[in-house]
């Protein structure tokens, strides 16, 4: 299938997501990649994960890089060449980026019911606006969940606690929009995160002015 949706955000920052229909060989065709990255594919044990780093590098052509532009740095944070940012997800059959020039983080994620059974792992002071008897509950977690991990990419620390560390606060699912703080001794972030439900996935990209510490 071709590019899936584009999300232009700024003239400097866009999203686009892709719905991966194609098979690995289509997926492979014309792509160039850097021989660590073809170890790296060769050696996943699952088609889906393949198809989803593949179609990762179909994305990067629509906007003009190849897996050539794509390096990470010392704590795996992914950059392009150019010195823009990135941010990168995929999920079963959707995968998507997010590329600018300011700080960006994306996530995306099935919608599953099992996420109650381990939201008191994430979530903390989150817990004193849900309420699990309304519809929208595992709605709210997996946009909670996808806020969290891009802030989590965004901040490139391996030391921050989803449930310790940060902190959504509430939001409308209407509203398509939130806030979010990350806080880690004396650091503290605020930052937007922005959601869209795309079938059965949920989508969440947030962006910042100023890098993390």
């Amino acid at each position: 299938m071709p590019l899936y949706k584009t999300i232009k955000i700024d003239p400097d920052t866009r999203v686009l997501v892709w719905k991966i229909t194609e098979s690995l060989d289509e997926l492979f065709r014309d792509k160039p990649l850097k021989d660590s990255s073809r170890v790296r594919v060769n050696g996943m044990k699952s088609e889906q994960h393949q198809r989803g780093f593949l179609s990762v590098r179909n994305l990067f052509a629509e906007l003009g890089y190849t897996d050539l532009d794509l390096y990470y740095d010392a704590f795996g944070k992914p950059h392009l060449s150019d010195g823009k940012n990135i941010s990168i997800t995929h999920s079963y059959e959707f995968s998507a980026i997010i590329v600018g020039k300011n700080n960006v983080g994306i996530d995306m994620e099935l919608r599953r019911e099992k996420i109650s059974k381990i939201a008191d792992k994430f979530i903390d002071p989150e817990f004193a606006f849900l309420d699990k008897s309304e519809p929208d509950y595992i709605r709210k977690l997996t946009v909670i969940w996808g806020a969290k991990e891009a802030k989590y990419k965004m901040c490139n620390s391996r030391s921050l606690s989803f449930k310790d560390n940060m902190t959504v606060h509430s939001f409308v699912m209407d509203d398509k929009k939130g806030t979010a703080t990350v806080t880690k001794d004396n650091f503290r972030k605020d930052f937007e995160f922005y959601f869209e439900e795309i079938e059965d996935f949920t989508l969440v990209y947030a962006l910042e002015q100023n890098t993390c510490r």
